[in-house]
């Protein structure tokens, strides 16, 4: 009963694998702060291994990896060539502008975009989710989407109203508001949208519609890897393993079933610019797939060190002999072609993964489905 349950779920790719590597990251992740809080875990900051780890090995290599979905994709590259020209180019030219604006103008406009994407990969998650979720009334996929978005922007609007031990990029990136009661007021929506979620899912359940069981964790491992990461705890670790495992890990993993999936759907006529790509995406080549990521985020985040930051030159030993710039005018040109990628998977991501398009292609290769079957 139980195989025939988690075999109906609308999963992307598997039972296996959606809870392995999608679903489960901002669950264990979650309870992993709070069994380290109970075991009397001590406020600090980050080690440098940690960091090393998570914010190289996850954070900005799950960014190189749209490179498959995108640049690396000969077909992806011919059907939008004016998207994917022309992207990095305004990334770095918007970002030269505002960098020149004053270097909080930069951090903060790219934090911002940051936490507008680490949003939507959560709705857009939640949408998958529910795709096969027909006829029920709007009202219910309206509580569906407020749901997603309430557990990510009520920690969001928690975290300007009151001080926190972290930033998101730079310190002062987000704008503070010294507005308590708005964060109180907040909370209380948020509960109402939470308690109006769990009696439309008994509803369905009277209905015999069923329970979706990959919708309800994703939301579930959201708001508790949110909350716990920036309401619970004012800690730096803590909010830097839930925001980038919760995110990074099942992007990374999306990714790689993407890949898996199209280079078994193209045999033998694969798309990617280099036959040797598809091989990527087998599970023995994962610990491959996983090393270029993280060479092409150990060399970015190596420049950024060397040129900007100096602040962990452990690390990065082999990028000290770089001169540091520090606040030199150079980083007006220096800081946003640093920042491209990023700039350049937040744009690029809003466009690839839209469920509402007209192109079934992708949605095809993600789904597993031959060319021309619905």
């Amino acid at each position: 009963m139980a195989h025939s349950f988690l075999k109906a779920q609308p999963w992307i790719f598997s039972a296996r694998f959606d809870l392995g590597f999608i679903l489960a990251p901002a669950l264990v992740v979650t309870l992993a702060a709070l069994a380290w809080s109970l075991s009397g875990g001590a406020a600090g900051e980050t080690s440098p291994w940690v960091w090393l780890v998570l914010v190289v090995g996850v954070d900005v290599a799950h960014v190189y990896s749209t490179l498959f979905r995108t640049y690396l994709d000969r077909a992806e590259l011919s059907a939008r060539p004016w998207l994917y020209g022309l992207t990095p180019l305004l990334a770095w030219l918007g970002g030269c502008l505002l960098y020149w604006c004053g270097s909080l103008v930069f951090w903060r406009v790219l934090a911002y975009a940051a936490v507008f994407h680490f949003v939507r990969q959560q709705y857009g998650f939640m949408m998958i989710y529910a795709r096969r979720e027909r006829g029920l009334p709007p009202l219910f996929r309206r509580i569906d989407k407020t749901a997603i978005y309430g557990a990510t922007l009520y920690p969001l609007i928690y975290w300007h109203c009151h001080q926190r031990q972290f930033s998101w990029f730079v310190e002062g990136d987000f704008i503070r508001l010294d507005l308590p009661l708005l964060a109180t007021v907040a909370g209380l929506i948020y509960a109402a949208i939470l308690a109006a979620y769990v009696v439309k899912e008994a509803a369905l359940l009277r209905r015999g519609i069923g329970f979706n069981l990959p919708r309800n964790l994703l939301l579930v491992g959201t708001a508790m890897s949110w909350f716990i990461g920036i309401v619970l705890f004012d800690n730096d670790l803590v909010f830097t393993g839930t925001n980038i495992i919760a995110h990074g890990i099942p992007y990374i993993a999306l990714i790689w079933g993407y890949g898996r999936n199209q280079a078994r759907l193209q045999g033998g006529r694969s798309s990617f610019l280099a036959p040797w790509i598809a091989n990527l995406f087998t599970w023995r080549a994962v610990p491959v797939y996983m090393a270029a990521l993280f060479c092409l985020a150990y060399l970015e985040e190596g420049l950024w060190d060397g040129f900007v930051w100096r602040e962990h030159g452990s690390l990065f030993g082999l990028f000290g002999t770089l001169p540091s710039l520090g606040s030199s005018d150079a980083l007006i040109w220096l800081a946003p072609l640093l920042a491209m990628p990023q700039a350049t998977h937040y744009i690029l991501d809003a466009f690839i993964w839209r469920m509402q398009t007209r192109d079934t292609s992708w949605k095809q290769v993600l789904f597993a489905q031959e060319p021309g079957r619905s």
